[in-house]
């Protein structure tokens, strides 16, 4: 038998500080530069940026140099020709120097520091007290990149893919805020308000493109139930999170409550704002699905509370995806309501597949259709012998199911059984799947790809070139 546990107490105690953050390889820090000194030594095209950044950040800029390129030449600002001096650091703020060599750059350090000027020297870091990272200007938003001169090429890919995030006029919005701060810090007092007003302020500055011209100082809560909520019709694209647009990564970021299909991948709910309440809205052919009237019901409701929805649909909203009754319930209950445009898996297969779908050599067309009916059956009312045209390349959403008797009554209007086809499942995902083969073999290949991912079917002859590796009726796994 255990023996008894006796009780045991302590008093309460201040936990110990952790460590808030990491090892730092540089500390980022922004210098004012407005109306002071700074010198440039040296007249290469590389001193000429450095000297173009200085006066962007309004130093004024003495440039030493006994010889000029022609980058140097084109700035504005004062060149003198002739080697630096000593003397000529005197009362400068920064000192810049793009050295022959390690022995001239450290010179110039020790001229810089008896002058108390800040130093660097290009790519000759043991010679600077700061360095030089890669920039995304949106001023007075001002973003610095640094990788310590490990690796500037990829700072350089940082700042891209930063710049690609950030709206151009970030930088009036800024402003707007620099402006009317004081008149914040006056009407709402410090605590919940005012940061509530700043957040709604900043979430603004993501999604509205201009900056209003008299910006309202109030409470979020109660501007919100003024202005009131709106929906986002958002293309989520076939699952390759990198495929979805920039503004409709902008609008996910921006949301209160996503509604989302269930064939929305993943990847691209992981790139929405984390507060965001997400409710799976999905609609499947054969499967339990969300009824249409209850989907419009709740995004009135929603907006109606002041919210901003998105409704997040696989490929583009506005093909096979029912946007039409959606927008038409939201314009009839007063919400304002807008479309952000996805990749549609059509456009997506043909990628994969490495064919044009409108090759002047094979098709004088490109035709979207669905293969699959409201009573969850072949459309009966489709223009099959339209459809038929060899000329024409033939794109079948939500065929999966029918895919066989689609075949079957193209080609009793004409169409010839070799008709080339491809298949395309899961497309631009991880477990993507394709096949190629004759029109007369689609709905046996159907039974053996499964139905469980999405399915785009293709037919007609630019399909004759598609890129499937192993082709002539096999099925490639693409993962």
């Amino acid at each position: 038998m255990l023996p008894p546990v006796r009780a045991m107490s302590r008093k309460p105690a201040e936990a110990q500080r952790h460590q808030r953050i990491g090892a730092l390889a540089k500390l980022p820090v922004f210098l004012d530069l407005q109306g002071r000194r700074a010198v440039i030594a040296g007249g290469t095209a590389a001193a000429a940026w450095k000297a173009e950044l200085l006066a962007a950040a309004g130093a004024a800029v003495t440039v030493y140099a006994e010889d000029s390129s022609a980058e140097m030449q084109a700035l504005d600002m004062k060149i003198i020709t002739r080697r630096w001096q000593p003397a000529d650091l005197k009362d400068a703020t920064l000192a810049i120097i793009d050295a022959e060599d390690a022995d001239a750059a450290a010179a110039f350090h020790v001229a810089a520091k008896a002058a108390g000027a800040i130093c660097s020297a290009i790519d000759k870091p043991d010679h600077c007290d700061v360095q030089f990272g890669a920039i995304v200007n949106r001023s007075p938003v001002v973003i610095g990149i640094s990788t310590d001169g490990a690796a500037p090429i990829l700072a350089q890919a940082i700042r891209r893919r930063i710049e690609t995030l950030l709206p151009a006029t970030l930088g009036a919005w800024a402003a707007a805020a620099k402006r009317i701060r004081k008149t914040v810090a006056e009407r709402l007092p410090v605590g919940g308000l005012r940061r509530a007003f700043w957040e709604r302020f900043a979430e603004r500055a993501f999604l509205e493109a201009q900056v209003p011209a008299d910006i309202e100082i109030q409470p979020a809560k109660a501007a919100a139930n003024r202005i009131g909520g709106h929906v986002t019709l958002v293309g989520a694209g076939p699952g390759d999170a990198e495929l979805l647009t920039l503004k409709a990564m902008r609008a996910l970021q921006a949301a209160d409550v996503i509604l989302f299909d269930d064939l929305v991948s993943d990847e691209v709910l992981e790139l929405a704002r984390r507060e965001a309440k997400r409710m799976m809205v999905g609609k499947r052919g054969g499967r339990a699905s969300c009824r249409q009237e209850d989907i419009n019901a709740l995004m009135i409701k929603l907006a109606r509370q002041g919210k901003r929805v998105v409704r997040l649909k696989a490929g583009d909203p506005m093909v096979f995806g029912r946007a039409g009754e959606e927008i038409a319930a939201l314009d009839a209950a007063g919400i304002p309501v807008a479309v952000i445009p996805g990749i549609t898996a059509a456009l997506a297969a043909a990628s994969s597949l490495g064919v044009s779908l409108t090759h002047r050599d094979a098709a004088h067309s490109v035709r979207f259709v669905t293969g699959h009916s409201r009573q969850g059956h072949l459309p009966d009312d489709l223009d099959w012998r339209g459809l038929a045209d060899p000329e024409t390349s033939l794109m079948v959403y939500m065929g999966g199911r029918t895919g066989g008797a689609f075949a079957a009554k193209l080609i009793a209007e004409g169409l010839a059984p070799a008709t080339p086809v491809a298949v395309v499942s899961a497309v631009s995902r991880a477990d993507e799947t394709r096949w190629c083969g004759r029109l007369s073999d689609l709905g046996a290949a159907l039974l053996e790809i499964g139905v469980e991912q999405p399915v785009l079917v293709g037919i007609g002859q630019v399909f004759a070139a598609a890129r499937v590796q192993a082709a002539g009726g096999a099925i490639e796994r693409v993962a």
